[in-house]
Protein backbone atom coordinates (compact mmCIF):
# COMPACT_ATOMS: atom_id res chain seq x y z
CA UNK A 1 0.00 0.00 0.00
CA UNK A 2 1.48 3.47 -1.44
CA UNK A 3 1.23 5.74 1.63
CA UNK A 4 0.53 8.84 -0.76
CA UNK A 5 -2.62 6.52 -1.92
CA UNK A 6 -6.32 7.80 -1.04
CA UNK A 7 -8.60 5.98 1.35
CA UNK A 8 -10.36 3.96 -1.41
CA UNK A 9 -7.12 2.17 -2.32
CA UNK A 10 -6.35 1.76 1.11
CA UNK A 11 -9.66 0.14 1.41
CA UNK A 12 -9.18 -1.85 -1.01
CA UNK A 13 -5.84 -3.29 -0.16
CA UNK A 14 -6.90 -3.95 3.60
CA UNK A 15 -9.53 -6.53 1.88
CA UNK A 16 -7.54 -8.17 -0.37
CA UNK A 17 -4.77 -8.74 1.87
CA UNK A 18 -6.67 -8.97 5.02
CA UNK A 19 -10.37 -8.99 5.20
CA UNK A 20 -11.23 -11.30 2.47
CA UNK A 21 -8.73 -13.85 3.39
CA UNK A 22 -10.35 -14.11 6.94
CA UNK A 23 -13.55 -14.56 5.44
CA UNK A 24 -12.43 -17.01 3.12
CA UNK A 25 -11.15 -18.64 5.68
CA UNK A 26 -13.99 -18.90 8.49
CA UNK A 27 -16.99 -18.34 6.17
CA UNK A 28 -16.56 -19.99 2.87
CA UNK A 29 -19.55 -19.22 0.70
CA UNK A 30 -20.60 -16.01 2.38
CA UNK A 31 -22.11 -13.76 -0.34
CA UNK A 32 -20.87 -10.33 0.60
CA UNK A 33 -20.28 -7.09 -0.89
CA UNK A 34 -16.59 -5.64 -0.06
CA UNK A 35 -16.68 -1.89 -0.61
CA UNK A 36 -15.82 1.97 0.37
CA UNK A 37 -19.51 3.60 1.18
CA UNK A 38 -20.48 5.88 3.41
CA UNK A 39 -18.83 9.17 4.90
CA UNK A 40 -15.23 10.93 4.34
CA UNK A 41 -14.19 12.35 1.40
CA UNK A 42 -11.95 9.44 0.75
CA UNK A 43 -15.62 7.74 -0.64
CA UNK A 44 -15.86 10.56 -3.28
CA UNK A 45 -11.97 10.07 -4.18
CA UNK A 46 -11.03 13.80 -3.25
CA UNK A 47 -9.59 12.84 0.47
CA UNK A 48 -5.78 14.18 0.45
CA UNK A 49 -3.39 14.65 3.38
CA UNK A 50 -5.36 17.27 5.58
CA UNK A 51 -8.04 14.29 5.26
CA UNK A 52 -6.30 12.38 7.55
CA UNK A 53 -5.87 14.31 10.57
CA UNK A 54 -9.32 12.64 11.99
CA UNK A 55 -11.69 9.51 11.03
CA UNK A 56 -8.27 7.89 9.04
CA UNK A 57 -7.10 4.47 8.94
CA UNK A 58 -8.21 0.85 7.61
CA UNK A 59 -11.99 1.65 7.15
CA UNK A 60 -14.32 -0.75 4.99
CA UNK A 61 -18.05 -1.61 4.39
CA UNK A 62 -19.30 -5.08 4.23
CA UNK A 63 -22.98 -5.71 3.06
CA UNK A 64 -24.91 -8.78 2.91
CA UNK A 65 -28.46 -9.65 1.91
CA UNK A 66 -29.33 -11.62 5.05
CA UNK A 67 -29.38 -9.76 8.43
CA UNK A 68 -28.59 -13.06 10.21
CA UNK A 69 -24.82 -13.27 9.24
CA UNK A 70 -24.27 -9.34 10.59
CA UNK A 71 -23.59 -10.18 14.21
CA UNK A 72 -21.00 -13.30 13.16
CA UNK A 73 -19.27 -11.12 11.01
CA UNK A 74 -18.89 -8.17 13.16
CA UNK A 75 -17.90 -10.85 16.09
CA UNK A 76 -15.07 -12.60 13.84
CA UNK A 77 -13.43 -8.97 12.45
CA UNK A 78 -13.61 -8.01 16.35
CA UNK A 79 -11.84 -11.11 17.36
CA UNK A 80 -9.51 -11.61 14.12
CA UNK A 81 -8.44 -8.38 12.46
CA UNK A 82 -4.34 -7.37 13.14
CA UNK A 83 -3.76 -4.39 15.21
CA UNK A 84 -2.65 -2.67 11.79
CA UNK A 85 -2.21 -2.96 8.36
CA UNK A 86 0.24 -1.21 5.89
CA UNK A 87 0.97 1.34 8.70
CA UNK A 88 -2.46 2.12 8.93
CA UNK A 89 -4.63 1.47 12.71
CA UNK A 90 -7.51 -1.32 12.38
CA UNK A 91 -8.59 -0.13 15.50
CA UNK A 92 -9.14 3.49 16.65
CA UNK A 93 -12.34 5.77 17.77
CA UNK A 94 -14.00 8.04 15.19
CA UNK A 95 -15.87 11.36 15.49
CA UNK A 96 -19.38 9.36 16.10
CA UNK A 97 -17.61 6.63 17.94
CA UNK A 98 -15.18 7.14 20.48
CA UNK A 99 -14.69 3.61 21.11
CA UNK A 100 -11.03 1.80 19.95
CA UNK A 101 -13.13 -0.86 18.07
CA UNK A 102 -12.26 -1.71 14.18
CA UNK A 103 -14.12 0.43 11.71
CA UNK A 104 -15.19 -1.86 9.31
CA UNK A 105 -18.83 -1.35 9.08
CA UNK A 106 -21.50 -4.62 8.60
CA UNK A 107 -24.52 -4.30 7.76
CA UNK A 108 -27.24 -5.40 5.41
CA UNK A 109 -27.92 -3.66 1.70
CA UNK A 110 -31.26 -2.68 2.66
CA UNK A 111 -30.25 -1.86 6.83
CA UNK A 112 -26.86 0.27 5.60
CA UNK A 113 -28.96 2.42 2.51
CA UNK A 114 -31.72 2.90 5.35
CA UNK A 115 -29.00 4.42 7.50
CA UNK A 116 -27.94 7.18 4.94
CA UNK A 117 -30.36 7.58 2.54
CA UNK A 118 -33.62 7.15 5.18
CA UNK A 119 -35.62 4.91 2.34
CA UNK A 120 -34.83 1.19 1.50
CA UNK A 121 -33.64 1.43 -2.48
CA UNK A 122 -33.76 -2.26 -2.68
CA UNK A 123 -37.69 -1.96 -2.74
CA UNK A 124 -39.21 1.03 -5.21
CA UNK A 125 -38.74 4.19 -3.67
CA UNK A 126 -42.44 6.04 -3.51
CA UNK A 127 -42.48 10.28 -5.03
CA UNK A 128 -41.81 11.75 -1.40
CA UNK A 129 -39.12 8.86 -0.68
CA UNK A 130 -37.31 10.39 -3.86
CA UNK A 131 -37.76 13.84 -2.91
CA UNK A 132 -36.99 13.40 1.00
CA UNK A 133 -32.85 12.72 -0.50
CA UNK A 134 -30.12 14.70 -0.60
CA UNK A 135 -27.11 14.18 -3.40
CA UNK A 136 -24.86 13.66 -1.10
CA UNK A 137 -26.72 10.77 0.68
CA UNK A 138 -26.86 9.17 -2.50
CA UNK A 139 -23.23 9.68 -3.06
CA UNK A 140 -22.74 8.35 0.02
CA UNK A 141 -24.26 4.76 -1.55
CA UNK A 142 -23.43 5.67 -5.01
CA UNK A 143 -20.16 7.14 -5.34
CA UNK A 144 -17.41 4.58 -3.08
CA UNK A 145 -15.56 2.12 -5.35
CA UNK A 146 -16.76 -1.49 -4.63
CA UNK A 147 -13.97 -4.27 -4.59
CA UNK A 148 -16.27 -7.31 -4.86
CA UNK A 149 -20.19 -8.31 -4.85
CA UNK A 150 -21.92 -11.50 -4.57
CA UNK A 151 -24.94 -10.06 -3.19
CA UNK A 152 -28.38 -9.70 -4.57
CA UNK A 153 -29.19 -6.34 -3.59
CA UNK A 154 -26.27 -3.47 -3.65
CA UNK A 155 -25.77 -3.14 -7.73
CA UNK A 156 -29.56 -3.27 -8.63
CA UNK A 157 -29.98 -0.54 -5.58
CA UNK A 158 -26.76 1.37 -6.82
CA UNK A 159 -28.54 1.37 -10.76
CA UNK A 160 -31.93 2.28 -8.85
CA UNK A 161 -30.23 5.14 -7.12
CA UNK A 162 -28.59 6.23 -10.59
CA UNK A 163 -30.55 9.38 -11.24
CA UNK A 164 -34.40 10.56 -10.57
CA UNK A 165 -37.37 8.18 -12.76
CA UNK A 166 -38.32 11.23 -15.58
CA UNK A 167 -41.33 12.72 -14.01
CA UNK A 168 -39.49 13.45 -10.70
CA UNK A 169 -36.77 14.75 -12.40
CA UNK A 170 -38.68 17.49 -14.69
CA UNK A 171 -40.17 18.16 -10.92
CA UNK A 172 -36.88 19.28 -9.45
CA UNK A 173 -35.33 20.73 -12.82
CA UNK A 174 -38.65 23.27 -12.69
CA UNK A 175 -38.09 23.68 -8.76
CA UNK A 176 -34.91 25.48 -9.39
CA UNK A 177 -35.87 26.88 -12.54
CA UNK A 178 -38.27 28.90 -10.44
CA UNK A 179 -36.05 29.60 -7.16
CA UNK A 180 -33.91 31.25 -10.10
CA UNK A 181 -36.73 33.18 -11.23
CA UNK A 182 -37.72 34.56 -7.97
CA UNK A 183 -34.62 36.28 -7.08
CA UNK A 184 -32.72 37.29 -10.21
CA UNK A 185 -34.57 40.16 -10.52
CA UNK A 186 -33.73 41.40 -7.10
CA UNK A 187 -29.95 41.15 -7.56
CA UNK A 188 -30.39 44.80 -9.17
CA UNK A 189 -33.80 45.83 -7.59
CA UNK A 190 -31.52 45.76 -4.24
CA UNK A 191 -28.24 47.79 -5.94
CA UNK A 192 -30.40 50.44 -7.39
CA UNK A 193 -31.40 51.23 -3.77
CA UNK A 194 -28.03 51.43 -3.04
CA UNK A 195 -27.79 48.23 -1.50
CA UNK A 196 -24.49 46.45 -3.14
CA UNK A 197 -23.80 44.10 -0.56
CA UNK A 198 -27.18 42.66 -0.87
CA UNK A 199 -27.25 42.76 -4.18
CA UNK A 200 -23.59 40.59 -4.37
CA UNK A 201 -25.09 38.24 -1.64
CA UNK A 202 -28.01 37.64 -4.08
CA UNK A 203 -26.07 36.94 -6.75
CA UNK A 204 -23.86 35.05 -5.52
CA UNK A 205 -27.29 32.94 -4.39
CA UNK A 206 -28.95 33.04 -7.45
CA UNK A 207 -25.43 32.10 -9.06
CA UNK A 208 -25.28 28.87 -6.46
CA UNK A 209 -28.58 27.59 -7.66
CA UNK A 210 -27.93 27.92 -11.67
CA UNK A 211 -24.63 25.49 -10.64
CA UNK A 212 -27.24 23.21 -8.66
CA UNK A 213 -29.46 23.40 -11.90
CA UNK A 214 -26.30 22.35 -13.83
CA UNK A 215 -26.05 19.07 -12.25
CA UNK A 216 -29.09 18.06 -12.08
CA UNK A 217 -29.08 18.63 -15.65
CA UNK A 218 -26.14 16.58 -16.20
CA UNK A 219 -27.88 13.99 -14.19
CA UNK A 220 -25.87 13.92 -11.57
CA UNK A 221 -25.91 14.14 -7.54
CA UNK A 222 -25.11 17.43 -5.94
CA UNK A 223 -22.73 16.55 -3.05
CA UNK A 224 -22.22 18.93 0.17
CA UNK A 225 -20.47 22.32 -0.24
CA UNK A 226 -17.18 21.30 0.80
CA UNK A 227 -16.51 19.29 -2.10
CA UNK A 228 -19.60 20.93 -4.89
CA UNK A 229 -16.95 23.53 -6.40
CA UNK A 230 -14.70 20.65 -7.10
CA UNK A 231 -17.35 18.19 -8.67
CA UNK A 232 -18.97 20.79 -10.97
CA UNK A 233 -15.39 21.41 -12.37
CA UNK A 234 -15.90 17.77 -13.82
CA UNK A 235 -19.08 18.06 -15.28
CA UNK A 236 -19.03 18.70 -18.86
CA UNK A 237 -20.93 22.16 -18.87
CA UNK A 238 -18.74 23.22 -16.45
CA UNK A 239 -16.25 24.85 -18.58
CA UNK A 240 -18.49 27.10 -20.44
CA UNK A 241 -20.39 27.62 -17.11
CA UNK A 242 -17.19 28.93 -15.22
CA UNK A 243 -16.95 31.80 -16.38
CA UNK A 244 -20.21 33.25 -15.86
CA UNK A 245 -20.50 31.94 -12.37
CA UNK A 246 -17.77 33.71 -11.78
CA UNK A 247 -18.70 37.00 -13.35
CA UNK A 248 -21.85 36.87 -11.06
CA UNK A 249 -19.98 36.46 -7.72
CA UNK A 250 -17.34 39.07 -8.50
CA UNK A 251 -18.39 41.99 -11.08
CA UNK A 252 -18.20 45.34 -10.06
CA UNK A 253 -21.19 46.73 -11.56
CA UNK A 254 -24.96 44.92 -11.14
CA UNK A 255 -25.49 45.15 -14.74
CA UNK A 256 -22.60 42.78 -15.20
CA UNK A 257 -23.74 39.96 -12.79
CA UNK A 258 -27.01 40.27 -13.92
CA UNK A 259 -25.73 39.84 -17.74
CA UNK A 260 -24.01 36.97 -16.51
CA UNK A 261 -26.42 35.23 -14.54
CA UNK A 262 -28.50 35.56 -18.12
CA UNK A 263 -25.29 33.89 -19.92
CA UNK A 264 -25.49 31.22 -17.37
CA UNK A 265 -29.13 30.13 -17.64
CA UNK A 266 -29.23 30.61 -21.31
CA UNK A 267 -26.27 27.73 -21.56
CA UNK A 268 -28.43 25.55 -19.00
CA UNK A 269 -31.20 26.33 -21.39
CA UNK A 270 -29.64 25.19 -24.38
CA UNK A 271 -28.55 22.33 -22.12
CA UNK A 272 -32.23 21.39 -21.20
CA UNK A 273 -32.91 21.52 -24.95
CA UNK A 274 -30.06 19.06 -26.11
CA UNK A 275 -31.51 16.48 -23.55
CA UNK A 276 -34.87 16.73 -25.59
CA UNK A 277 -36.44 18.36 -22.78
CA UNK A 278 -39.31 21.22 -23.25
CA UNK A 279 -37.64 24.62 -23.30
CA UNK A 280 -37.98 28.09 -25.30
CA UNK A 281 -35.71 29.72 -27.18
CA UNK A 282 -34.88 31.92 -24.70
CA UNK A 283 -34.83 31.20 -21.01
CA UNK A 284 -34.17 34.67 -19.76
CA UNK A 285 -37.30 37.39 -20.27
CA UNK A 286 -37.53 40.54 -19.27
CA UNK A 287 -39.23 41.36 -15.35
CA UNK A 288 -42.68 43.05 -15.76
CA UNK A 289 -41.54 46.68 -17.42
CA UNK A 290 -38.63 47.31 -14.82
CA UNK A 291 -34.93 47.58 -15.92
CA UNK A 292 -34.38 43.91 -14.62
CA UNK A 293 -34.27 40.46 -15.65
CA UNK A 294 -35.81 37.14 -15.24
CA UNK A 295 -36.15 33.63 -16.04
CA UNK A 296 -39.40 32.65 -18.30
CA UNK A 297 -42.01 31.14 -16.67
CA UNK A 298 -42.59 28.95 -19.58
CA UNK A 299 -39.35 26.88 -18.60
CA UNK A 300 -40.70 25.37 -15.64
CA UNK A 301 -43.80 25.50 -16.87
CA UNK A 302 -43.45 23.50 -20.15
CA UNK A 303 -41.47 20.65 -17.50
CA UNK A 304 -44.38 21.01 -15.23
CA UNK A 305 -46.85 20.17 -17.94
CA UNK A 306 -44.77 16.87 -19.40
CA UNK A 307 -45.49 15.16 -15.74
CA UNK A 308 -47.91 12.48 -16.18
CA UNK A 309 -46.99 10.46 -12.60
CA UNK A 310 -50.55 12.48 -11.06
CA UNK A 311 -48.98 12.07 -7.39
CA UNK A 312 -45.69 14.37 -8.74
CA UNK A 313 -48.32 16.60 -10.71
CA UNK A 314 -50.45 17.45 -7.71
CA UNK A 315 -47.17 18.84 -5.79
CA UNK A 316 -46.87 22.43 -5.03
CA UNK A 317 -44.39 23.97 -8.49
CA UNK A 318 -41.66 25.44 -6.40
CA UNK A 319 -41.37 23.22 -3.83
CA UNK A 320 -39.13 20.55 -4.75
CA UNK A 321 -36.74 18.42 -3.25
CA UNK A 322 -36.52 18.51 0.35
CA UNK A 323 -32.55 20.13 -0.39
CA UNK A 324 -34.56 22.91 -2.29
CA UNK A 325 -36.30 24.25 0.54
CA UNK A 326 -34.18 23.46 3.77
CA UNK A 327 -30.64 24.40 4.34
CA UNK A 328 -29.89 23.02 7.81
CA UNK A 329 -27.11 20.56 8.05
CA UNK A 330 -28.69 19.17 10.98
CA UNK A 331 -31.39 18.03 8.81
CA UNK A 332 -29.90 17.03 5.35
CA UNK A 333 -27.32 15.01 7.10
CA UNK A 334 -29.93 12.77 9.09
CA UNK A 335 -31.87 10.08 6.90
CA UNK A 336 -34.05 9.73 9.63
CA UNK A 337 -35.18 13.54 9.74
CA UNK A 338 -35.34 13.32 6.31
CA UNK A 339 -37.20 10.44 6.02
CA UNK A 340 -39.74 12.46 8.39
CA UNK A 341 -40.18 15.10 6.09
CA UNK A 342 -41.97 12.38 4.07
CA UNK A 343 -45.12 13.44 5.87
CA UNK A 344 -44.86 16.84 4.18
CA UNK A 345 -45.13 15.86 0.64
CA UNK A 346 -47.63 13.47 1.34
CA UNK A 347 -49.98 15.97 2.94
CA UNK A 348 -49.19 18.26 0.01
CA UNK A 349 -49.78 15.34 -2.25
CA UNK A 350 -53.40 14.77 -0.94
CA UNK A 351 -55.24 17.99 -1.02
CA UNK A 352 -53.89 18.94 -4.11
CA UNK A 353 -54.95 16.01 -6.27
CA UNK A 354 -58.07 16.43 -5.14
CA UNK A 355 -60.82 17.37 -7.74
CA UNK A 356 -61.14 20.97 -8.33
CA UNK A 357 -58.15 22.52 -6.69
CA UNK A 358 -56.27 24.49 -8.80
CA UNK A 359 -52.36 25.00 -8.49
CA UNK A 360 -51.41 28.61 -7.66
CA UNK A 361 -50.40 31.52 -9.81
CA UNK A 362 -46.65 32.91 -10.47
CA UNK A 363 -45.45 34.54 -7.59
CA UNK A 364 -42.35 36.72 -6.77
CA UNK A 365 -40.24 36.36 -3.97
CA UNK A 366 -41.96 38.56 -1.68
CA UNK A 367 -44.95 36.53 -2.57
CA UNK A 368 -47.33 38.77 -4.58
CA UNK A 369 -48.67 37.74 -7.85
CA UNK A 370 -46.29 39.07 -10.93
Amino acid sequence: MNDRQGGAALAGAFHADVVRPLLARAMPGLRYAAARLGSGSDVLGLDDAMSRDHDWGCRLTLLVDDPDAVPGIDRLLERDLPARYGGHPVRFPVTWDAADTHNVEVATVADFCRSRLGVDPTRPPAVADWLCLTGQAVLEVTAGPVFEDTTATLAPARATLRHYPPDIERYVLAAWWRRVSQWMPVVGRTARRGDETGSRLLGARVAEDLCRLAFALSRAWIPYAKWRGTAFARLDVAPSLEGPLAAAVSAARWEDREAALAEAAELLGALQRERGLPTPDSVVTPFWDRPFRTIDEAVWAGLLADVRDPEVAALPPGVGSVEQWADGVDVLTSGDRRAALRAAYRAWISPAAAPGRSRPGPQDATGRDR
